[in-house]
């Protein structure tokens, strides 16, 4: 009867000690832009064309866009002009999304001089 026990905790630890941390998976790049003319349909559409754009950038799975959905709920800011939800396969694909040459220009070009605030972030699955 003593080997029963014995046993299962050689099972258990045993399995532990080849357990390996999880690899990181996908990456969801969430960005959300308040615009310094708030609510400027014109300032929109420029955003929602540049990221448009961006989905031509290699290592990009998915590029959406769109506004916020107005709520009661306390929880919920639904103050931002315009969201994006980008997909990646790999952080290694979400950093070279960042560093190439057309991120970098409609970043400098479009994004920066409209906007007055940009909260991003980065939820690795």
């Amino acid at each position: 009867m003593k080997l029963i026990p014995l046993l299962a905790s050689v099972v258990l630890f045993s399995s532990c000690a080849t357990m390996q941390p999880p690899s990181r998976g996908r990456v969801d790049h969430v960005v959300l832009v308040w615009l310094k003319k708030p609510g400027n349909e014109t300032d929109k559409k420029a955003l929602r064309a540049a990221g448009d754009e961006l989905r031509s950038i290699p290592g990009v799975r998915f590029i959406d866009h769109g506004t916020a959905l107005p709520s009661d709920r306390p929880v919920v800011d639904d103050s931002f002009d315009v969201g994006f939800v980008m997909g990646f396969d790999s952080e290694k694909d979400l950093q070279a999304y960042e560093s190439h040459p057309l991120h970098q220009k409609k970043v400098k070009e479009v994004l920066a001089p409209l906007s007055r605030k940009i909260v991003v972030y980065d939820i690795v699955r």
